[in-house]
């Protein structure tokens, strides 16, 4: 039986009982960690994600999918073996000629250039279903003639769309280079907007994204946003009362727009709480006041019980989705945003404040106001909003829509619809 007699197959077993689809769809805590059920049950499925060194939000996506399909390939450009969880590593990996590159795991982010490239390895066979979890290049995979390809989009290639100018920024002192980099971008931009044409059905993390892909793919897509681990980031049931210091969580490069929160709390005499660690690490050190701590990377029970117990969080990056904010949400923390990107989806003035300037200048303006108002904010509120995120309702939504993918009741077109309206 081919591909596309096993996907026929399952589509019947699907249209069988689609009329009661929906009510007999398992509750949010149905799945587990089990393997997917009907009619997802017995499908062949490659699943793809850009790299696997280490366990962040894009992971604990790609985790509920392996454990969805225990059986199921998994294709990625390089792996550190050890550094994902047991459900990640426990399936069968394969990687491109990428793994073989000394050094590859300390300079693979300078090696986007050859990234398409050794994106060419990947070519699943005798699969009924690609799956692929792509902020990068794994949208890029080749499936089957006839096999749905659904994209889980973080969002477009970050360096060629949103952060081209960015990246360039950091060329502007040697102009040769510069024009090189502006030339390898243009050219991946023509590739990524190219290979999306590979991608059936493409889910978006957030409205936000769901634009990006409308605007740099012309593509419809879903929105799926990503989980959020409320079973364990909770509020303190001790009752304990929140503390002065404000706190950052996040890796210290460029676009987190840390320095911004550490200037504005210098300024101003505020204690702040920095968790996390990165190559801006010691230039953040060197301009903060002695009102700043930094603490590098802290277990989860340590950021819990700081989430907990801060008096609010900070957030002045603009993000695809933004797990950190909804984290905070769910220990009953403030949150105080920029508003822009993901975040502005998840954060208002109900459990915290965004503001609209992404400058040191703005934070500290909302800074200013927020605490001038007596510090509103709904913890309660602030916990419902995050158990909207609960990894058991990830699951559902996700699995729910390819098993309608699978059974071709989308009521997506799978071509690019030029006729969006992308002004």
């Amino acid at each position: 039986m081919d591909a596309s007699d096993r996907v026929g197959e399952a589509r019947a077993r699907l249209g069988a009982g689609r009329s009661e689809s929906k009510s007999t769809l398992p509750t949010a805590h149905a799945f587990g960690d089990a393997a997917a059920g009907p009619p997802l049950a017995g499908l062949r499925v490659a699943l793809v994600h850009d790299w696997l060194t280490g366990m962040r939000g894009g992971e604990k996506c790609l985790e509920v999918l392996c454990r969805a399909f225990p059986s199921a390939t998994l294709y990625t450009l390089i792996h550190r073996r050890g550094a994902l969880s047991p459900a990640i590593e426990s399936m069968a990996i394969r990687t491109s000629p990428m793994q073989r590159i000394p050094g590859v795991f300390r300079h693979y982010r300078h090696l986007l250039p050859i990234m398409p490239l050794a994106a060419r390895a990947w070519r699943p066979r005798d699969v009924d279903l690609v799956v692929s979890l792509s902020h990068c290049v794994a949208k890029a995979v080749v499936p089957p003639k006839g096999v749905p390809h659904v994209c889980y989009c973080f969002t477009p290639m970050r360096y060629a769309w949103q952060a081209r100018e960015t990246y360039l920024g950091g060329w502007s002192g040697r102009p040769l280079q510069r024009v090189l980099a502006r030339t390898i971008l243009s050219r991946l931009r023509r590739w990524d907007r190219a290979t999306a044409g590979r991608v059936s059905h493409f889910v978006a993390i957030s409205e936000t994204v769901r634009g990006r892909i409308a605007r740099c793919y012309r593509r419809h897509s879903r929105v799926i946003p990503p989980p959020v681990d409320v079973a364990y980031y909770t509020p303190d049931p001790s009752g304990r009362p929140r503390g002065d210091a404000y706190l950052v969580v996040s890796a210290l490069v460029p676009y987190k727009r840390i320095d911004q929160a550490v200037m504005a709390c210098t300024q101003s005499g505020r204690r702040l709480i920095v968790i996390g660690d990165g190559p801006e690490r010691a230039r953040l050190e060197a301009t903060a006041g002695p009102t700043v701590l930094f603490l590098g990377w802290q277990p989860d029970d340590v950021i819990r019980n700081h989430y907990r117990h801060c008096r609010a969080l900070l957030f002045p990056g603009e993000e695809d989705f933004g797990i950190v904010p909804v984290e905070a949400l769910a220990c009953g923390a403030p949150v105080l945003a920029l508003g822009r990107g993901g975040a502005a989806e998840t954060v208002d003035d109900a459990v915290g404040r965004t503001y609209p300037e992404p400058t040191a200048a703005g934070l500290l303006r909302a800074l200013d106001a927020w605490e001038s108002q007596g510090c509103p904010a709904d913890p309660s509120r602030a916990r419902r909003r995050a158990e909207a995120f609960a990894l058991p309702l990830f699951r559902q939504r996700l699995l729910g829509f390819l098993a309608e993918v699978v059974a071709g009741t989308t009521g997506h077109p799978t071509p690019p619809a030029p006729h969006l309206d992308l002004a």
